[in-house]
């Protein structure tokens, strides 16, 4: 251990001083949002600005309708339904964000009054971690977290966990030049704040505190706010912006026809007092504002927000835990994962890969070599069994213990008479065991070129090449080796000298082990799909270019036909200009020993690209490229600082739920699609219903509460219904979507201007016939068995009642075509796995019946027969059985262009 005399550390005076000068080791605390202001983010949203608009229009309407006509309070409900619209989209996404966002630090909670060793006066003395300074002589032993970045003055054996910053588990640390490893992230001398002692010890003079330490920096980082939209606020305000559009030219081709339709008018002319001018200009007027609320689709918020909302939960049972609601959906979009090696794509978790043993070893000698001569341990107290100390050791107890072999009985009987410990100077570790009276056994592991030499009177060269040739094969693939030696000793020989192996003469090679952190099982099939799904994959990670140039292999992400553009560090990329590192981003498939702010660098310059990307990670060093990216997907045994400035946590770490993220963001979209195309198909026959009144006259024959369940129908149970439909597979088979394209495809605006002017045409042909014609039954109209009347004539209770269910049943019909949308498949594909749409839908069938029998006066409906309802259910199912000819003609077309 070093000795407090050979370093006098500041005095208290220096101490004032270096604060003053440098500041404390405090990390800036981040900002935090209010309550309120998370709420009232949710108002910002396009389409609820639209919704703001339509409400205070509808207002304005029915406070109009109630002064000159009305005087009944149901004018009011109209913007009472716009009201709950806004209130139920903008409230569910703050719940459900709320509830999945549990505040926390952003990087882990860290204890600032913990105690730490330091020389201050000449002696020892405890201080904690906040009060550090530049100057100070910090002592560190094994299992210490170093408190911030500093100059090692001494290290012995010594091995630091840098996970936190590289993502890499160990990197050896010396003052000794000659030791130095020029590929290491952080210099070999050096060792940063938040990384921990695994091995050894030694003694640092820190250097920079706070802020300004690589911990500091990527803190700092993370705390970045990521202002890129997400695809589908993008779309969603090119939405908002025409339909905003349309509704005002629409409701200008209105009064422009209106003003027109005055001064062509003799009658209007010559008869209209100034009385009635103006009653016609307010009514024209309305008429236009009532097509501007009309046009706005209530539902699409509240469509999108119950998607995300029961994606958000369904995404759970498969291991995705969502805290931010437009995540869901933007993952579907993602078009680059940049994802880190260790703890993603590895096990994170030093293993055995494969064992090379001479002939002549003894399975017991083996065992008691890996057993003894070792300073790891095994913790068996959680479900899995976990390492402590060094990584590469501990993969030999956990060898042991999947043999059935407990590491705790041969150590505990086991004598040991003297160790060396393992040094980057030796290259290996050595343990003398007493075998009987007369002998000792010695035990050493090491670096097997180092054993060899060690070996040479009991290894021929024979043996030696065909050693060599299994290590180059092993090394070549970024595997660690560790060779095995031992020798019995009479028990009155010292082999251990001024801390070195001196009696080698009789040094058996057992043989040599290769250990890697294996990839995990599921990760090759998991990036072959996102592959195929046209999602680029990348790997940024801080271990060697070897080491990452297997694991690309291993997961099938490159081969040997790669050019040299696809492999960088992370010293080669910062070095690279704005232009440089732009066209660089694109084809770089590895960046190894990249440091933290290198793979936020190249997040951001993926999205200038027009990228969507996702970034996984699991440590802290991941902070800032998850925060800046349009989806941070952390793991589950993460660090918290990852999990909070992360969008996703992937629960069990495995990739392939990154694939079932990004199913599911796709299915997502499709649902909103369909349900864009559904309503505003309604939309299109309603305004278009309103033209033509305000030209012809013609008044909508459904009264205001019976528009309030239509509507009710096309937003919330129409939403639930599209939301609810289980994710797709085939969706996987195509490639991203373009962020930059229109939410509404050319093949929904043909359909939507086809249904909804069919749907329109049937309406006032059937609203003509029943204001012609008198029934008391459905059955009439088939037999022509009717009473003709005037053309003013009005409709009776019973005739409201059954245009009122024909128009809600064509929605109703109308929904099975909007789920068979895109997929050129039957409407009835997969309807067994489509539960929930199969229940709203019988939701909606039983409210109708409900309304039209106990609705009564409120409704101003009257019962219908149970014939009138088989009828109108078959006569209305006709929009699903022309659907389902037009899809059938689809596939048959592409099944013969096939040909």
């Amino acid at each position: 251990m070093i000795k407090s005399k050979e370093y006098n550390g500041l005095s208290d005076t220096q101490v004032l001083e270096m604060r003053k000068l440098y500041g404390n080791n405090e990390l800036s605390a981040p900002p935090k949002e209010s309550i309120w202001h998370l709420l009232l983010e949710k108002f910002q949203d396009p389409l609820i600005v639209v919704l703001l608009i339509a409400l205070t229009l509808s207002v304005g309407v029915s406070t109009y309708q109630y002064v000159t006509a009305a005087h009944s309070i149901s004018v009011f409900l109209e913007p009472v339904g716009i009201l709950i619209a806004i209130i139920l989209a903008t409230t569910v996404a703050f719940i459900f964000e709320v509830s999945a966002n549990k505040k926390f630090d952003i990087l882990n909670q860290e204890n600032e009054i913990q105690a730490i060793k330091v020389l201050r006066n000449g002696n020892y003395c405890l201080v904690p971690r906040k009060d550090i300074v530049v100057g100070d002589i910090v002592i560190l032993d094994t299992g210490d977290e170093i408190p911030a970045d500093g100059q090692l003055l001494d290290a012995h054996s010594m091995l630091v966990n840098e996970s936190v910053l590289t993502g890499e588990p160990s990197a050896q640390k010396t003052i000794d030049s000659e030791h130095f490893d020029d590929d290491a992230t952080y210099p070999s001398d050096q060792v940063m704040r938040g990384t921990t002692v695994i091995d050894g010890n030694g003694v640092m003079k820190v250097t920079l505190v706070g802020d300004k330490t690589e911990y500091g920096k990527v803190y700092k980082g993370s705390q970045i706010d990521n202002k890129i939209k997400t695809p589908l606020n993008i779309q969603l305000e090119k939405l908002s912006t025409n339909i905003n559009v349309m509704s005002y030219v629409v409701a200008a081709i209105i009064i422009i026809g209106r003003a027109l339709q005055f001064f062509n008018s003799d009658t209007l002319l010559s008869d209209g007092n100034a009385l009635t001018i103006g009653q016609y200009i307010l009514d024209t007027l309305m008429i236009a504002v009532a097509i501007i609320v009309v046009a706005v689709p209530e539902g699409l918020p509240m469509s999108i927000t119950l998607s995300l909302a029961l994606s958000m939960r369904r995404m759970l049972v498969a291991n995705n835990l969502v805290r931010k609601m437009h995540a869901c959906e933007t993952m579907g979009a993602a078009t680059v994962i940049c994802t880190d090696k260790t703890g993603t794509l590895t096990q994170n978790q030093m293993r055995i890969a494969e064992t090379h043993f001479t002939n002549n070893s003894e399975d017991s000698l083996i065992a008691q070599l890996m057993a003894i001569n070792s300073t790891a341990n095994l913790n068996f107290s959680t479900d899995k069994v976990e390492p402590i100390g060094n990584p590469t050791e501990a993969a030999l107890l956990l060898w042991l213990y999947e043999k059935g072999i407990d590491y705790r009985q041969l150590r505990s009987n086991a004598e040991i008479v003297a160790q060396l410990a393992f040094s980057t100077e030796r290259k290996y570790m050595a343990t003398l065991i007493k075998y009987s009276d007369t002998e000792n056994l010695l035990f050493v592991k090491g670096a097997p070129e180092i054993l060899m030499n060690m070996c040479n009177d009991t290894l021929n060269e024979e043996q030696k090449t065909e050693i060599n040739n299994q290590l180059l094969n092993c090394q070549n693939r970024a595997m660690r080796t560790l060779g095995f030696a031992y020798a019995r000793i009479a028990n009155n020989i010292n082999c251990f000298v001024q801390n070195k192996l001196t009696y080698i003469d009789e040094l058996t090679f057992l043989g040599f082990v290769a250990i890697s952190d294996p990839v995990r099982t599921d990760v090759p099939q998991a990036v072959a799909q996102c592959l195929s799904a046209g999602i680029n994959v990348k790997i940024v990670t801080g271990d060697t270019p070897a080491t990452a140039h297997e694991i690309g292999k291993q997961i099938g992400l490159i081969d040997n036909t790669e050019d040299s553009s696809a492999f960088i560090t992370g010293a080669e990329f910062s070095a690279l200009d704005h232009r440089a590192a732009l066209i660089a981003a694109e084809n770089i498939k590895i960046m190894s020993r990249a440091r933290p702010m290198d793979k936020a660098r190249l997040v951001k310059l993926l999205q200038e690209q027009g990228e969507v990307v996702a970034v996984t990670g699991d440590g802290t060093n991941d902070a800032p490229a998850l925060k800046a990216a349009q989806i941070g997907l952390s793991m589950g045994d993460g660090t918290s600082a990852a999990k909070q400035a992360s969008a996703i946590t992937i629960i069990d770490n495995s990739f392939k739920s990154i694939n079932k993220a990004v199913l599911w963001g796709r299915s997502l979209y499709r649902n909103i699609q369909r349900f864009i195309l559904f309503q505003l198909t309604i939309n299109v026959a309603a305004c278009l219903i309103v033209m033509i009144g305000a030209f012809t006259g013609i008044e909508s024959p459904l009264t205001v509460t019976q528009m309030l369940w239509v509507n009710i129908i096309m937003d919330t149970f129409a939403a639930m219904a599209l939301a609810s439909l289980p994710p797709e597979n085939n969706v996987m088979n195509s490639k991203p979507r373009d962020p930059k394209a229109h939410i509404i495809t050319k093949p929904m605006i043909v359909t939507i201007l086809a249904s909804g002017l069919t749907i329109v045409a049937f309406l006032i042909a059937f609203m003509h016939l029943l204001q012609t014609h008198r029934i008391t039954s459905i059955a009439q109209l088939l037999t022509t068995n009717y009473q003709a009347l005037p053309t003013d004539a009005n409709m009776t209770l019973y005739e409201h009642s059954v245009f009122f269910t024909v128009f809600v049943l064509i929605q109703f019909w109308n929904m099975f075509n909007a789920k068979a949308f895109s997929t050129n498949q039957s409407t009835f594909a997969n309807i067994i796995n489509c539960r929930n749409f199969l229940l709203i839908l019988f939701v909606i069938l039983i409210g109708q019946i409900l309304i039209i029998n106990i609705g009564g006066q409120m409704f101003s409906v009257t019962t219908l027969s149970l014939s009138d309802w088989i009828l109108i259910i078959a006569a209305t199912s006709i929009v699903l059985w022309i659907g389902e000819l037009i899809r059938l003609f689809g596939r048959l077309s592409n099944h013969f262009n096939k040909k």
